[in-house]
């Protein structure tokens, strides 16, 4: 781009300054699909819409494949860089780990359901999705993971829908 390095710091700070502003500015452009899926009416469908904007967001053609927060992980642990993005993935977690809560308050899950296990394991799978993206896994086989991973997400009391998809079909 012919920007010294000067010149980017006097526009946007220093390193972890810019890289916190990139970091924002991704997930403004990038992870709309997490507010999405948070606001759907149940659990389960709020966990298919995260996991299904994932993989969607990750493969995205014309762009590079994976995301941000998993591409550059490779940074040093004690790095300002790491603890930004390990600190964006555990906001995230921490607000579908809230969801469930409600979810279990509401019975839309059963009572002895483990709000933070269910969120790690959505940040897990969609972490798995961004490397799977990057090696080159297509969106398609991503869409097939989602409907094998919402085989083991709890199913809500017998009372309520399973997902949107089967409550306009009952």
């Amino acid at each position: 781009m012919g920007i010294n390095k000067p010149s980017i710091y006097a526009a946007f700070g220093d390193k972890a300054q810019l890289f916190q502003s990139a970091l924002r500015r991704y997930v403004e452009r990038n992870m709309e699909y997490v507010t999405e899926a948070l606001q759907q009416p149940t659990a389960r469908t709020c966990a298919e819409a995260f996991l299904t904007g994932n993989a969607r967001a990750v493969t995205v053609p014309g762009q590079p494949a994976g995301c941000l927060s998993v591409q550059a992980v490779s940074a040093p642990a004690e790095s300002g860089e790491y603890a930004v993005l390990a600190q964006n993935r555990a906001t995230v977690q921490q607000l579908f780990a809230d969801r469930f809560r409600r979810a279990i308050t509401d019975g839309d899950l059963p009572a002895d359901e483990d709000p933070d296990d269910l969120a790690a394991f959505l940040i897990t799978l969609s972490s798995g999705f961004a490397i799977r993206a990057a090696d080159g896994t297509p969106r398609r086989s991503l869409l097939a993971s989602v409907n094998r991973a919402m085989s083991a997400f709890p199913a809500p009391p017998d009372n309520r829908p399973t997902n949107s998809k089967e409550s306009t079909h009952a």
